[in-house]
């Protein structure tokens, strides 16, 4: 689930933002239960936390261009 949250965060650019931040709850805690309970799915868990990071990261450079956009381009 944490995974293709995080992938969906790169990708959708108006709700990428949320889709990430979700992405990285449900990656803390799958990590935290698969240590708990000794299962395999780590690295799925890991790549999950990651993705949701960089989409997290890609979509605040964006939400700071358009804001910067706007304001360099206001008249007035």
């Amino acid at each position: 689930m944490s995974l293709t949250l995080g992938i969906l965060s790169i990708l959708v650019p108006l709700i990428g933002l949320v889709l990430g931040v979700l992405g990285l709850v449900f990656s803390r805690s799958a990590t935290k239960e698969i240590v708990k309970t000794n299962e395999n799915g780590k690295g799925l868990a890991t790549a999950g936390l990651i993705c949701s990071v960089v989409g997290i990261v890609i979509q605040l450079f964006g939400v700071l261009g358009l804001i910067a956009f706007n304001s360099l381009t206001t008249v007035g």
